[in-house]
């Protein structure tokens, strides 16, 4: 049986070089998320040879990460299975993408079935594009943002040792705000998003945050996931201010993606209004996410 053990920050540099060779692009192959959202989903890690592995959930809901890292890959995936099968748990693999569902269809032929979940899909954009907002279809965007860029009184920061406490401290407000304490969903962020801030150096995070007239009206958390991707954890802003989304992304993005082709902001977990929203921007391309259990 593998040991298994909590994710714990210390554990950040071996799982960062196990994951970048693999260098996946999903959002569940970055140290930051692992961490994070851990207590949520029961996650426990371990290595192997040159694999990180994951497992998530309990009982029949226990679910394993697709391996990253470098090796034989159906030499660990048969590890997996057969830890399963000694906690007396259904194998389910997830966060496989296409071309890691081509890799288990090569190695076991006909063996697993696959399903797709719309709801993890993440969704992958241009950088240059979110930066530009160039083009028809991104015009209600640029209208948006132009409108913000007008009004006097904002300034643009980067997130440090100054200002993270401001963020904290908005991040909880806009959790009461929101009714944080009558909704498990957005309660669950609110800790993760809580987790992140609380160990942004520890983890490496790059942020910014936005100000009118003195305060904090939007702020947003974010770093490279691999060689051609950036990622984006988290992005609040006020909402009632016209433009304060389409400006923190789009005054982030100019800070955080120059020399990386692409930027995940992740799925919309099966949300309505935040898929509508992350539509909006039309992304390049849905990265794709799929089970795998035994045929």
């Amino acid at each position: 049986m593998i040991d298994f053990k909590k994710i714990e920050i210390s554990d950040k540099p071996w799982v960062d070089e196990l994951l970048a060779y693999s260098d996946f692009r999903g959002a569940e192959y970055c140290f930051t998320n692992l961490f994070i959202w851990d207590e949520v989903y029961h996650s426990r890690i371990a290595r192997y040879k040159d694999f990180m592995l994951l497992t998530s959930g309990s009982g029949e809901n226990t679910k394993y990460l697709y391996p990253a890292g470098r090796g034989d890959m159906k030499e660990v995936i048969e590890l997996l299975e057969a830890d399963a099968k000694e906690r007396g748990v259904p194998f389910v693999l997830i966060g496989i993408s296409a071309e890691t569902k081509s890799k288990i269809e090569e190695l076991f032929p006909g063996i697993y079935g696959f399903e797709p979940v719309r709801g993890s899909f993440d969704y992958i954009y241009e950088s240059e594009k979110l930066i530009t907002l160039s083009g028809k279809k991104l015009q209600p965007k640029r209208n948006h943002l132009n409108n913000f860029l007008k009004l006097e009184g904002w300034t643009y920061e980067d997130i440090n040792e100054t200002n993270l406490n401001e963020c904290i401290e908005y991040t909880n407000s806009w959790c009461k705000i929101n009714g944080c304490g009558e909704n498990i969903s957005l309660m669950w962020e609110c800790c993760a998003v809580n987790k992140a801030l609380s160990h942004f150096f520890e983890l490496k995070l790059r942020g910014g945050l936005i100000r009118f007239e003195g305060k904090i009206i939007a702020y947003t958390v974010g770093e490279a996931i691999n060689s051609d991707t950036v990622i984006v954890h988290i992005e609040k802003a006020e909402s009632e201010i016209r433009g304060s989304y389409q400006a923190i992304n789009n005054q982030f993005i100019q800070k955080l993606a120059p020399g990386y082709t692409y930027v995940n902001r992740e799925d919309d977990a099966g949300d309505e209004g935040l898929r509508k929203a992350k539509e909006s921007y039309y992304p390049a391309f849905m990265l794709e996410k799929f089970y795998a259990s035994k045929i």
